[in-house]
């Protein structure tokens, strides 16, 4: 995951569609959920259980894997957070507001993801027009071996 620092009104806005989501279900606002979506939301890129239980570690803020796990779960019902499984073992998340269009190459020798962007294809895509039927978003998702794997059994 990258540390770009990211817009505040991205932020911003995310915060408060779980506010309205917490309100709308009658969940605690907890002091907990807030700072992992605001540790989200200062970073782009694809992201696992384990990076934020450490990154959260590393900020002193006291949180079990359990409550990351639950807290996880609730932002992907809520549409803040995207869950991807590319391989069978580890989920991937990513944000979904602010999050640019992209599609994945995956690897299936070393399991790499590469967010790869092709504006003609995501423009044939939204041109091509679904009958009854609006996407909110999509996900495109390209199995097969990457470069470096590649270049390591040419080697062989």
């Amino acid at each position: 995951m990258t540390h770009k620092k990211e817009k505040p009104d991205e932020k911003t806005r995310a915060k408060a569609l779980l506010d309205k989501y917490l309100s709308q279900k009658q969940y605690r606002k907890t002091a907990e959920r807030y700072a992992i979506l605001d540790l989200i939301y200062s970073n782009r890129g694809h992201f696992e259980i384990e990076w934020l239980y450490q990154e959260m570690e590393k900020q002193e803020f006291r949180v079990s894997k359990a409550t990351i796990y639950n807290t996880m779960q609730l932002l992907v019902e809520c549409q803040l957070v995207l869950k991807h499984q590319f391989t069978k073992n580890v989920s991937v998340y990513e944000r979904a507001i602010g999050n640019d269009l992209h599609h994945h190459l995956i690897c299936t020798q070393c399991g790499k993801v590469i967010e790869y962007k092709d504006p003609g294809l995501i423009q044939f895509i939204n041109e091509k027009g679904i009958k009854r039927f609006t996407p909110a978003y999509y996900n495109l998702n390209i199995y097969g071996i990457c470069s470096t794997c590649t270049r390591k059994k040419k080697k062989k």
